[in-house]
């Protein structure tokens, strides 16, 4: 039976959609094709459908226990303790009192400081604390202040130059931002963080790596983002190689504006372009591309695929933005340091219960309280940030001088610098307009690759480094728009 035979006359276009009227049929059918060229078609689709099935993209370095275990012994429990403890300071506004021992912003930070010392005592003395700090004085900060940061530091076993941390901001406000006596319990901003940065650790804790991981509880993020600058100058003063600085600031609500509940999503805000990048740069990347494939984009979609694949009922939206519109937090200080960095939100913030003095008004009750953090929900965003925490450790750095050539040919080389703690490599593809990194092929040798019948005109490129184990790192963009290495900040001009 022939083409035209098979043709029927269907119902037109207006008809199919509405689903409702019977009338005029349209006739869909094309001119016959010659039986060579049906043939020639058939065969190409089923090439086609061979290669692209061979190169879909895989799971991030296939399955690994670690991950599932570590994110099984994160407990909910464990973080409505952290946060009622916290709450129990009164306030931890920056300004508060720093000497008693009972309320403030500094037996906050004594408290934070012994809970690490704990797990630390439990690892056999595998955390290092540090208490950073620096005097800040700003519109916020009308007068010099110590603003400290508390660390807690497990070095890694292999590469202990190579840095990935969790962060999260200790002080609390209310709505006057300067009033630093009010009580301001600070439950979910940020304690919710806070709880996650603590309960990281001590899951982490359990665990040896080849990276080094940094858990970081930061102050002065409410009078200036003053905690993430402490931060970023601790880190580069230190020589640290910050892979990634994930950024837990109000993760713990699912309750939105309107009444309706979202426990199944979590935001990760990522940069599109650095924040570091020279005018150069800039104009290499407006030509070829990169504006959607800064460092702390692809650690975005690596959480991304993390989550689908080892969470349930956990779904990362990936926000196309630094932060908040207009709003801001400690990841900022990071990035402008040159360091790679995300900030985690709630999907639903609750603007009632953020920035508030505690009152009731209208029979709504304002105030950011216990009461008003989700606890499954804030141990599923933990479970994000310790599983991609391990990932990224496991995994080796992320390769260097990524660069692709390919102009006016059909195919497309990819290369890179061969790293010494890599096992393979893989490189990636997708279309200009995709989200995620679709395609993927693994090198047969360090270095180099050819994607023959892959148009570098039509798509973006990157490279992976995959560990003896399988674990993989993040992708890597060609050229200083994606590059995970430091680029510092340039110097102002000598006056």
């Amino acid at each position: 039976m022939g083409w035209r035979s098979r043709c029927r006359e269907r119902p037109n276009i207006g008809e199919r959609v509405a689903g409702l009227r019977r009338g005029r049929a349209s006739r869909q059918c094309p001119p016959p094709l010659s039986r060579s060229f049906t043939l020639r078609l058939a065969v190409l689709f089923a090439a086609f459908v061979v290669v692209a099935g061979s190169a879909a993209a895989q799971p991030l370095g296939g399955e690994h226990r670690l991950l599932y275990e570590a994110a099984g012994q994160v407990s909910p429990e464990r973080q409505h303790a952290t946060i009622a403890r916290l709450v129990g300071f009164g306030t931890r506004h920056t300004l508060s009192d720093t000497t008693s021992p009972t309320r403030g912003i500094g037996a906050a930070r004594r408290w934070v400081a012994s809970e690490f010392a704990a797990i630390s005592k439990d690892c056999g003395g595998c955390l290092t604390v540090e208490t950073p700090s620096e005097i800040a004085t700003n519109k916020r900060i009308p007068k010099p202040t110590e603003v400290m940061d508390v660390l807690a530091i497990q070095r890694g076993a292999t590469d202990p130059e190579r840095v990935i941390v969790i962060s999260g901001h200790l002080d609390s406000r209310v709505s006057d931002v300067m009033n630093a006596t009010a009580e301001a319990p600070g439950a979910n901003d940020d304690g919710s963080g806070t709880a996650a940065v603590i309960e990281a650790a001590r899951v982490l804790s359990k665990h040896r790596f080849p990276a080094t991981l940094v858990f970081a509880v930061l102050s002065g993020e409410e009078q200036g983002l003053n905690g993430g600058h402490v931060l970023a100058d601790y880190a580069s003063a230190h020589g640290w190689r910050v892979e990634a600085d994930l950024n837990n600031d109000i993760i713990g609500n699912t309750e939105g504006m309107g009444g309706v509940r979202d426990n199944t999503h979590v935001r990760v805000f990522s940069e599109g372009t650095r924040t570091t990048e020279t005018g150069a740069e800039a104009d290499k990347r407006r030509y070829n591309g990169g504006e959607v494939d800064s460092p702390s984009r692809n650690l975005a979609r690596f959480m991304d695929r993390l989550a689908d694949q080892y969470l349930t009922n956990l779904d990362v939206v990936m926000v196309y933005r630094t932060d908040r519109f207009s709003r801001g937090g400690d990841q900022v200080e990071m990035l402008k340091a040159g360091y790679p960095a995300v900030r985690l939100t709630e999907a639903s913030e609750n603007y009632t219960r953020q920035h508030q003095d505690l009152r009731v008004e209208n029979g709504i009750r304002y105030g950011d309280v216990i009461e008003g953090v989700d606890f499954p929900y804030l141990a599923q965003v933990t479970r994000l940030n310790v599983i991609t925490m391990a990932a990224l450790a496991s995994a080796p750095a992320p390769p260097t001088g990524v660069a692709i050539e390919g102009a006016v040919t059909p195919d497309t080389t990819i290369k890179w610098t061969p790293s010494p703690d890599a096992a393979a490599y893989r490189a990636w593809w997708r279309s200009t307009t995709d989200p995620q990194w679709r395609f993927s092929r693994q090198s047969p040798a360090p270095g180099a690759m050819v994607l023959k019948g892959v148009n570098i005109d039509d798509f973006f490129f990157g490279v992976s480094a995959i560990s003896p184990e399988g674990f993989e790192s993040p992708v890597v963009f060609p050229g200083p728009s994606g590059t995970f290495e430091r680029e510092p900040p340039a110097k102002p001009p000598t006056p």
